[in-house]
């Protein structure tokens, strides 16, 4: 049997089994952080003569006990009495948590030799066996507040901004993909959650030949999460791929944390990036749109609307209210989106009814598709070097060679959202009256980050996005960038399987007069095969 009790020494909690079978669900444990204990201690019996196991420790260590103690029962010497037999305790064990130093930890890289960055474990001190006299004697309450002291002074010394949020990243590595591709997935989702304002703390990951149903992962690698969250006083896990409702709320309850995917980090950047009304319009109807699936799943559980004894009652549900509350939101909002469609509509027949080519700039994310604007055009779009710097199309004008003329022609550039891979659904929807700059303009010039060491997988994502649009866009052009940035054989290998492309730095103005000649051309052959 387990007894848990508080610090004021009344049982709260009794149990029938072993610490791990009767351990309380880390959803219902208070959570103070890495530098405190949950104020909860565990009494156990066991009819065994040996210590604590590993499983019993973590445990513990998931719970963070304040103290753990195991009696151990003997069989001998039982005798029955009025409801029951009795025994008598052989001796006794005192287990306890103790801080350790996860600097080190912290500082390690997403991936070493042997594949994944050191994964911290907790640190624990178990007694020597002792009498029952001899338990009788620890002062629980000034234990406690002797770890307590050292816990804060790790947490301290590894503390980070407290604004930001404190993440463990976990990846699962299919058969369907490669190690390198894998590992580029990962490095991406930790610049994602860097660009939304948290702090990567540690990245662990499972190959595995299929996802877990229920909670992506194996059992035993959700109690490695939980247990490093609780070591390093993470706030949030982030899933490297989309996690159903169900999903997520298994993960929680095993955890004890909230718990998010790519989309939702994705979601998150883009509602801190969206300047303009149009921006903001489309970035709610995507969060919306996102949420409302993750309101099912309770819906019955929770509803007296059914048919049936017991399913009859007042009324709706407060679950019932919000989704059909959202439900009218998201209709409002398309219906905007629709308005903001005709518009960008007309004012791009206006510019076709005046003869002005367009070219749309597209690319991975953090390409560099505004400093070419800006350089180029002399515009002075927000450039940074972060995922999503843009979510609002800008248009300049640009001056560049006719082919069969002597003079220039003007044309017209238009940055638009960069392009990531496997980009949620939610937003190629809720951004598809910026997207369609894309589709309707005369020609394309595909920005490649040649820096990348994934450019190749960049240039697939693009291509792939591009042809999921409704409507075919025009000609492109391939414009390799930051080509002050490359060894030659980078250079190399790009030069043999792009021969057509251009090769440019925005920053070091490199290549750009070739670039202008290449859009007068491009132009030219868009207009002259429509």
């Amino acid at each position: 049997m387990c007894a848990y009790l508080n610090r004021r020494g009344q049982v709260i909690r009794v149990g029938v089994g072993c610490p791990r079978q009767t351990q309380i669900p880390l959803l219902e444990l208070p959570r103070y952080g890495a530098e405190r204990l949950s104020g909860i201690r565990c009494i156990a019996t066991h009819m065994k003569s040996e210590p604590p196991n590993d499983g019993v420790m973590t445990t513990m260590a998931l719970q963070r006990l304040d103290a753990l103690v195991v009696l151990n029962i003997t069989k001998s010497g039982f005798t029955r009495r009025a409801g029951g037999a009795t025994g008598y305790v052989k001796e006794a064990y005192l287990a306890h948590l103790t801080p350790q130093d996860t600097r080190a930890l912290l500082a390690s890289s997403y991936f070493l030799e042997a594949g994944t960055s050191p994964v911290p474990r907790p640190s624990w001190t178990l007694s020597p066996a002792m009498s029952l006299d001899v338990l009788g004697k620890q002062d629980f309450l000034d234990l406690v507040e002797g770890l307590e002291a050292e816990f804060r002074r790790e947490f301290t010394a590894q503390e980070v901004d407290s604004d930001h949020e404190r993440v463990v990243l976990v990846g699962v590595m299919t058969e369907r993909i490669s190690t390198h591709s894998f590992q580029d997935t990962l490095a991406e989702l930790a610049r994602l959650v860097d660009t939304a304002g948290g702090d990567v703390l540690q990245t662990l990951w499972q190959k595995r030949s299929r996802i877990h149903p229920q909670t992506v992962v194996g059992e035993g690698k959700v109690q490695e999460i939980a247990l490093t969250a609780q070591i390093l006083g993470a706030n949030l896990i982030v899933f490297d791929r989309d996690l159903s409702p169900a999903q997520v709320r298994n993960l929680e309850a095993r955890i004890g944390l909230r718990v998010v995917d790519r989309t939702e980090v994705i979601l998150d950047i883009f509602a801190q990036r969206a300047q303009s009304g149009a921006g903001k319009l489309q970035v709610e109807l995507a969060q919306l749109e996102y949420m409302l699936p993750r309101l099912a799943g309770r819906g019955e559980a929770m509803s007296r609307l059914g048919g049936g004894i017991g399913t009859r009652g007042p009324g709706e549900t407060k679950l019932e209210t919000e989704r059909r509350a959202i439900q009218r939101r998201i209709y409002r909002l398309q219906r905007e989106v629709n308005q903001l469609q005709a518009h960008r509509a007309r004012l791009r027949q206006r510019r076709q009814h005046h003869e002005v080519p367009s070219i749309a700039l597209v690319g991975y994310t953090n390409a560099g598709k505004s400093t070419l604007l800006n350089t180029i055009t002399n515009a002075e779009v927000y450039t940074a070097d972060q995922l999503f710097a843009t979510l609002d199309p800008t248009t300049r004008r640009l001056s560049v060679p006719h082919p069969d003329k002597i003079q220039n022609q003007e044309i017209l550039v238009t940055d638009t959202v960069g392009f990531i891979h496997e980009l949620p659904p939610s937003l190629m929807d809720a951004f598809r009256a910026t997207l369609e700059e894309v589709t309707e303009a005369d020609a394309l010039l595909h920005l490649v980050d040649l820096s990348h060491p994934a450019w190749l997988t960049h240039i697939r994502a693009v291509r792939d996005i591009l042809a999921q649009m409704l409507i075919t866009p025009g000609p492109a052009l391939v414009a390799f960038n930051k080509i002050d940035q490359v060894d030659s054989d980078t250079l190399t290998q790009a030069q043999e399987e792009f021969p057509l492309a251009v090769f440019i730095s925005s920053s070091a103005r490199l290549g750009l007069e070739t670039l202008r000649q290449r859009l007068g051309q491009l132009v030219d052959y868009a207009v002259t095969s429509r």
